[in-house]
């Protein structure tokens, strides 16, 4: 059975791919708070990303780092102090997690990394300044460690649309916007977690072992047509 690092599995994203993997992996989660679930493939480790040092382990097949931000505001309001942070957890935050535990996925027979993006990252959208400079840093890093990993280590990234999650909520807070966000999507959606967790699941598995330093737009054919 193989096991599967995720950091941030407890919310969101990476949850539903926590629960999908659960009766197939073993799973070590890594986030400040617990799932709420039990299981005897699930082991937790609580940790701020950020600020505590990362737990040892000792072996693994793949790592999914899941935490993010959505820091929507007029560019003029937007401080230094934004940009740091949006970009200290979805960069560095990443950065960190791979340092710490390339060394085991090296010894694995066919490791993975999974990351997170966003589609504001190829679509110029308002208010987006700072996560679209953030994300567009995580695609650099899957870009470069792609080829710098290449053969040993697979590394992708999912840059997906508006999410029904806890982090999403401001977006999603009313029928209206909700009704709105619908519209501009050509195919008169948004995702769901577990429409997220599939493909990460897929991109995980040997069954995509010729994929590796690429971005997925998951984003309902709002990047390609956008109306």
């Amino acid at each position: 059975m193989k096991t599967v690092i995720i950091v941030g599995g407890s919310k969101g994203i990476g949850n539903a791919i926590l629960n999908t993997l659960l009766e197939t992996h073993q799973v070590i989660n890594i986030s400040r708070s617990a799932p709420q679930v039990t299981h005897q493939n699930l082991t937790h480790y609580a940790c701020d990303i950020l600020t505590d040092e990362l737990p040892n382990i000792e072996q693994a097949d793949a790592l999914v780092y899941c935490p993010g931000s959505i820091n929507l505001k007029p560019f003029p309001r937007l401080t230094l102090d934004d940009f740091r942070s949006d970009f200290e957890i979805n960069v560095l935050g990443a950065v960190k997690s791979i340092q710490q535990y390339l060394p085991i996925l090296k010894n694995s027979q066919a490791p993975s990394i999974l990351l997170f993006s966003t589609v504001a990252s190829k679509l110029g959208m308002p208010f987006h300044s700072s996560i679209a400079v953030a994300k567009s840093g995580v695609e650099g890093l899957v870009k470069s460690l792609g080829a710098e990993l290449a053969p040993s280590i697979r590394i992708n990234a999912i840059a997906p649309t508006v999410t029904d999650t806890e982090l999403a909520s401001k977006l999603l807070r009313n029928d209206k916007m909700i009704a709105n966000i619908v519209e501009r999507h050509p195919l008169k959606k948004f995702l769901n977690p577990q429409e997220v967790a599939d493909l990460a699941v897929f991109l995980l598995s040997e069954k995509s072992a010729s994929i590796s330093g690429q971005i997925f737009q998951m984003d309902c054919g709002i990047t390609s047509f956008k109306i």
